[in-house]
């Protein structure tokens, strides 16, 4: 992708994913990821309605009316992405590339933290670290992030999720939220590493996948290939009977997916790259924040 094309990609998911998260996500975002405390800020005059515990008795004294202390919140979050790099993000039979999908929830995800004055950073994973952006806070960091999510070239075509999970728990000392984006489609077994991150950690499943990843097309002969191996093969799709082995690998896979993510109470939203994620994130923040 050249410098100018690069450019205006990067302008147009700038453009939808603020606008996402100004118009639709800021106060959803906001209920959901509250800060970790409160602080004091000022003391007003109380009025009916207000609690009396935060009454301040010392000015209460002085003045010989009641006054209660204000509180803000103490808002700042440090907010993780891992975004899944690995070849079969490059799939897209049925609707868009997965890998345009993950760079727009990225985004968007990215925009909604930054708006609520939160820092955000991001590990690209495949098999392999790819690369770790530390989190910052400012539009010069998300436009960095964007380019990265648009333009980014990984090493290693594979998937390992327990990776990514052990190098966050290892990288980041204090609590954060963490949004792993990712079509989970990973031979390793990733249940430990869930198991310690979300311990140590609030993390939250996004999966993006394909509807063709879960079902294959009645076409006849059909020559397929595994994106993250390489290896290619002929299929007769036509076969009611294979055509059931795959739909039964798929539903095997999620099975175990769900299962994993529900044991380490990781909340999850998953979306087909020919819907709109718009409603699976606002699904997720609703959960969130009605817990």
């Amino acid at each position: 992708m050249d410098a100018n094309e690069l450019l205006k990609k990067v302008r147009k998911i700038e453009i939808k994913s603020r606008g996402l998260s100004q118009n639709i996500f800021a106060g959803e975002y906001h209920s959901a990821f509250k800060g970790r405390g409160m602080t004091f800020s000022e003391v007003r005059e109380y009025q009916y309605g207000d609690d009396i515990r935060d009454i301040d008795w010392n000015v209460t004294a002085r003045h010989n009316r009641p006054f209660i202390k204000v509180y803000e919140e103490e808002r700042e979050l440090t907010v993780m992405l891992l975004v899944d790099v690995s070849g079969s993000r490059l799939f897209g039979a049925v609707g868009v590339e997965k890998r345009e999908m993950i760079a727009e929830i990225a985004a968007t995800l990215a925009f909604s933290a930054i708006l609520n004055n939160d820092k955000i950073g991001v590990i690209f994973f495949s098999d392999k670290i790819e690369k770790f952006i530390p989190p910052k806070k400012g539009r010069k960091h998300i436009l960095l992030i964007i380019r990265e999510l648009l333009d980014f070239t990984p090493e290693s075509q594979g998937t390992d999720l327990s990776l990514a999970l052990r190098y966050m728990t290892d990288a980041l000392k204090k609590r954060c939220t963490s949004f792993i984006i990712s079509d989970f489609i990973d031979n390793h077994d990733y249940s430990k590493a869930l198991t310690i991150a979300s311990g140590k950690h609030d993390v939250y499943a996004i999966q993006v996948y394909d509807k063709r990843d879960a079902q294959l097309p009645n076409v006849g002969l059909m020559r397929v290939a595994d994106l993250e191996t390489g290896h290619e093969c002929w299929v007769d799709t036509s076969s009611s009977s294979t055509r059931k082995a795959y739909n039964k690998w798929w539903y095997d896979r999620q099975q175990a997916m769900n299962t994993a993510l529900r044991r380490c109470r990781v909340e999850t939203a998953s979306v087909a790259t020919d819907e709109n994620y718009v409603i699976a994130l606002r699904s997720l923040f609703q959960t969130r924040a009605a817990r």
